[in-house]
C-alpha cells in the first residue's frame, strides 16, 4: 500500500505521522500560517528602529487615539497579540521616547498613554512599507478567499 502524501502542513513542521485529529491539523496549519505572515513584519520592524510587532501594534493604537491617549488598560484591550506586559512595553517605548505617560487630569489615578512626535515620525515611513507587505504576504490569494479567509477566522474568535 503507498502512504499517503504529506500535507503542507506535515512538511511545514517535519511530521510524518498523521494528526491526531483534523482541528490539530487545522491548528498547527493557523499557526504555521500566522509565523510565515509574521516574519516578513518583524523583519521590516528590526530594520526601522528595532521595534517588536507588539511594540508597533502600541504604536499604531496611539496614533489612532490621537491627542487624547489611552490609559494601559485600554492599550491592551486592543492589542491584536494580548500581553499582560502591556506596562513593559510602554515602558521600552517610553525609554526611545516613541510614547510618554501623563496623569489623567480627570482622574488622578489614571496615566495616559500618548505617542510623540517622534514616535508619529517613525511610524510615518513604515505605512507603506507595511501596506506593502500585506499585500505581498497573502498574494496567493485572491478577493473572493480572501473574504473567506477573513469569515472563517472571524468565527473562530468571534
Amino acid at each position: 500500500m503507498t502512504p499517503k502524501p504529506l500535507s503542507p502542513t506535515q512538511r511545514a513542521i517535519g511530521q510524518e505521522r498523521p494528526f491526531a485529529s483534523l482541528e490539530q491539523e487545522a491548528l498547527i496549519a493557523l499557526w504555521v500560517a500566522s509565523d510565515h505572515a509574521r516574519r516578513p513584519f518583524e523583519a521590516l520592524l528590526a530594520e526601522h528602529g528595532e521595534l517588536t510587532l507588539q511594540q508597533y501594534n502600541v504604536l499604531r493604537i496611539l496614533r489612532g487615539a490621537g491627542e487624547r491617549g489611552l490609559p494601559t488598560l485600554e492599550i491592551g484591550e486592543r492589542m491584536i497579540e494580548r500581553t499582560p506586559g502591556v506596562t513593559r512595553l510602554v515602558d521600552r517605548l517610553e525609554a526611545k521616547r516613541l510614547v510618554e505617560r501623563r496623569r489623567s487630569s480627570e482622574d488622578r489615578r489614571q496615566v495616559v498613554v500618548r505617542i510623540t512626535r517622534a514616535g508619529l515620525d517613525l511610524l510615518a515611513p513604515l505605512d507603506e512599507a507595511i501596506d506593502k507587505l500585506d499585500g505581498e504576504v497573502l498574494a496567493k490569494l485572491n478577493r473572493s478567499e480572501l473574504k473567506q479567509l477573513i469569515a472563517l477566522l472571524e468565527r473562530v474568535f468571534s
